[in-house]
């Protein structure tokens, strides 16, 4: 049974800060500000807890880079329209102009 790759997006961000919980000695989360999003929303909070190569239980330091990756099941993502170029925008505005040029010299025939 093969398995779908998940449509993916990774960001860089950088860990700002780390804080503790005042009532708590092992919960700390991590500040980590997300390069590439919207202003308002470039910070998360996660908790300070991963796990390196060997299972071992890790945090992340003030200033590490980080990749922040999004993942989701292809069912749960629609495809995207290509941008359209410019030069396609170009070619389309003077394909109009050219049809209102050809309407015009027929009304004046007429």
């Amino acid at each position: 049974m093969t398995r779908k790759k998940k449509s993916a997006t990774t960001l860089r961000g950088k860990v700002q800060q780390i804080i503790s919980k005042a009532f708590s000695v092992d919960s700390e989360q991590a500040e980590i500000d997300v390069e590439g999003a919207e202003p308002l929303y470039r910070e998360i909070r996660i908790e300070n807890k991963l796990q390196d190569e060997e299972g071992k239980e890790v945090g992340l330091k003030p200033d590490a880079e980080v990749d922040v990756t999004i993942e989701a099941e292809p069912q749960e993502t629609t495809p995207k329209k290509p941008p359209q170029s410019q030069s396609d925008e170009t070619k389309q505005s003077d394909e109009t102009k050219q049809s209102d040029e050809t309407k015009r010299r027929t009304e004046t025939r007429s």
